[in-house]
């Protein structure tokens, strides 16, 4: 088992140039129309920039798959974006501040990205995953880890050691 441990992380949103290609286009890549529509603001995730929506805000929910090469663990699933360019998300080296914490399950990958079903982790209360997704992240067999909400289990960002 190895003792070291990560103090920085390497937060991943939805690439940006992917989603130039949805909103351009108009539909995700797996030909669904974006529709937008003004946010609740009660908890809806934006992967984007990696934070809840606020109130008002044009949103619209596409489908999305974290691997874009051929894999048995390529999922697709629904995920909020908004619905024209913003910000985006801005690694600062720690988990993004408003989805750090859980419930959330937290899926790990080899380095070939197969799962490793091993180390899979569910984080059932209001933790800080900081330090859990540490603790996957330094298992030698652990390469990047998919938070993913609980119920669900939507992707929301995937994290590797920096």
């Amino acid at each position: 088992m190895s003792t070291h441990h990560t103090n920085r992380l390497l937060v991943h949103a939805i690439d940006p140039a992917r989603l130039n290609v949805v909103r351009t286009t108009g539909e995700d890549a797996h030909g669904n129309q974006l529709r937008p529509f003004a946010a609740t603001g009660q908890g809806e995730p934006l992967r984007c920039c990696l934070r809840y929506a606020e109130p008002g805000e044009q949103i619209t929910l596409i489908s999305y798959a974290p691997f874009e090469h051929p894999s048995v663990w390529r999922e697709v699933g629904p995920v909020y974006i908004h619905a024209a360019p913003c910000e985006g998300y801005t690694p600062t080296g720690r988990l993004p501040e408003q989805l750090a914490t859980g419930p959330r399950v937290l899926r790990t990958y080899r380095a070939d990205d197969t799962m490793n079903y091993e180390h899979n982790t569910v984080v059932t209360d209001d933790a800080d995953l900081q330090p859990i997704i540490e603790r996957l992240l330094s298992k030698p067999d652990v390469t990047t880890v998919h938070v993913r909400t609980l119920a669900p289990q939507c992707f929301l960002y995937a994290v590797a050691a920096e």
